[in-house]
């Protein structure tokens, strides 16, 4: 500020205590007291405040902003908890190169190896409601870090180890950065102004697909070209950094959910989950109707109807289903469900398409590698179009992005089927399914932060992850079983069909379809309308969805 009439100048500091207090210019030279000001005997402050050599005691000195460095940090919220989210995509996609070769390397049976990728998604599912909701509870920014750790710990083990009991402990204590994205979009709702945070949130929710197009080809080339316990050192430092980035940009969001952690509907819900997802996961290689998958589906209709009753009567539960009751929420769950399995299909059916031997008449014999930068564009255009998504949020609402995003996916199955046996037309498919996926994706976390209290938005959206995985897992079990129905030897070796990709592709297209249904049925402003809220912001989100991107 310019200085009073009488040569004197406010300014900040901050005593020993940490407090701050407001003392004059004239106050600079220690021990001088005015105006009943406290006396400033700090050596610190005195050192700082002291003129230089032939300044006027009166004369205004250029003070540093003392909040330079919290601005500088308030800049890199979003960069920090987006590098969290990609580290949480690259963490779920390195291994798939590595599957083949694992039996091999660790002396354990396929069946055992594949529970490396198996016991990351049931951790995930688990612990993804179960971190969001002590988000809520102790601090988002903590639980975050522990999330973050909890991966960083897991690479270790997997890169010092060989042992498959060790590896699968390892990747499903890694399960638990699943719930990075429901965090880090909690905490830009807190600390962002509203016209930043669409488009922070699209970049955040985007980072799930630009990870896994960034993780799979980089892993590849490192199983390739170097031991494969190095992919895990990778990811390791990666991961370090990851938490220090947070540690150092991210303050502890002020909003809480005070009361007791619900222990018993944890256990419950994780139960439940494990039987359930077990028996989608393992159903095709056990037996749809084998006793073992028969009983876990029978166990989780048991427990998750306990747990469900015990949410309803309990004053403080883990998940607060009378928020799912709400249409807004429980629609958005939904299509949030659907729209996983119309995403996962694009990545899993692709990989194995463009794999197939050139003997079938339509796979083009391409390695791991060379897959992954197949699928490299699709993460670029998902990061391309998220402030895109963030506009037309602002602009229509997040319920019509929804929709829009999930007609795109339709479009994009729509593509596939036109033709699957070009590289361009299967890298444009992709790409165009990628587009959908990130307006979907950047939709769904603005519908629950607009339709949940503060102080339950990393719970509430951790839901909704969760309904995502479950959906993928759902999409994972349908692919294998349609594709193993429509097979046909090929050097005496059965390989999927033609028609066995197309079907699977057209499936996906129908479920994105059922989405872009439910997004239209979420209650909310007419389509096209937007509400007051958006509209008026709508500048400010478009400078805010640029700095996203």
């Amino acid at each position: 500020p310019p200085p009073d009439p009488q040569g004197r100048r406010d300014v900040t500091v901050v005593n020993r205590q940490s407090k701050a207090r407001e003392i004059p210019a004239l106050a600079r030279r220690e021990g001088h007291r005015h105006q009943g000001r406290p006396r400033v005997d700090s050596p610190l402050f005195c050192r700082a405040e002291r003129p230089a050599a032939g300044v006027p005691m009166d004369q205004p000195v250029p003070i540093p902003d003392p909040s330079a460095a919290r601005r500088l940090r308030d800049r890199t919220t979003v960069p920090a908890l987006a590098f969290g989210g990609m580290l949480m995509a690259v963490m779920q996609t390195v291994v798939i190169p590595l599957l083949p070769d694992l039996p091999r390397l660790t002396g354990a049976s396929p069946g055992a190896v594949s529970w490396m990728v198996t016991a990351t998604l049931l951790s995930g599912a688990v612990l993804t409601p179960v971190l969001g909701r002590a988000g809520d509870m102790y601090g988002k920014r903590r639980v975050l870090i522990a999330a973050l750790g909890l991966m960083v710990i897991g690479s270790v083990m997997c890169a010092l180890s060989s042992d498959i009991g060790v590896l699968i402990t390892a990747r499903a204590l890694q399960g638990a950065a699943s719930a990075v994205v429901p965090l880090s979009i909690s905490i830009l709702r807190d600390e962002l102004p509203p016209e930043r945070t669409g488009s922070a949130v699209a970049l955040m929710s985007s980072t799930v697909g630009i990870g896994a197009a960034l993780g799979l080809p980089l892993a590849a080339l490192i199983v390739q070209y170097a031991n494969w316990h190095i992919m895990f050192w990778a990811t390791a430092g990666l991961g370090t950094v990851g938490v220090s980035a947070v540690w150092w940009a991210v303050r502890e969001s002020p909003v809480r959910e005070p009361g007791r952690f619900d222990v018993m509907g944890a256990l419950g819900l994780a139960v439940g989950l494990v039987c359930l997802l077990l028996g989608i996961v393992e159903g095709g290689a056990w037996g749809w109707g084998s006793a073992r998958v028969l009983g876990l589906f029978l166990g989780a209709v048991a427990m998750l109807g306990l747990w469900w009753w015990h949410q309803l009567r309990t004053p403080e539960p883990l998940v607060d289903l009378r928020l799912v009751s709400r249409p807004r929420v429980g629609l958005s769950h939904v299509a949030a469900l659907l729209t996983g399995f119309a995403f996962y299909s694009n990545s899993l059916v692709t990989a194995q398409l463009v794999q197939a031997p050139e003997a079938t008449g339509y796979g083009l014999g391409l390695s791991i590698v060379q897959t992954g930068l197949v699928l490299l564009p699709g993460g670029i255009v998902m990061l391309v179009f998220s402030p895109v998504s963030a506009r037309l949020s602002a602009r229509y609402g997040p319920r019509v992005t929804l929709a829009v995003g999930t007609a795109v996916i339709a479009l994009g199955y729509v593509v596939r089927i036109a033709d699957s046996r070009d590289l361009w037309m299967i890298i444009v498919g992709a790409a165009v399914v990628g587009m959908g996926t990130t307006f979907a994706y950047s939709a769904l976390p603005m519908l629950i932060l607009g339709a949940v209290p503060p102080g339950q938005t990393a719970s509430a959206n951790g839901v909704n992850v969760l309904m995502r995985t479950v959906g993928q897992a759902m999409c994972s079990a349908v692919v294998v079983a349609v594709l193993v129905r429509h097979t046909s030897p090929v050097g005496g070796v059965p390989v999927p069909t033609l028609h066995g990709y197309l079907l699977a592709f057209g499936m996906a297209g129908v479920v994105a379809l059922l989405a872009c249904t439910a997004a239209l049925t979420i209650p909310g402003d007419p389509v096209g309308g937007g509400t007051r809220r958006a509209r008026a912001r709508t500048p400010g989100a478009r400078d805010g969805a640029m700095e996203g991107a």
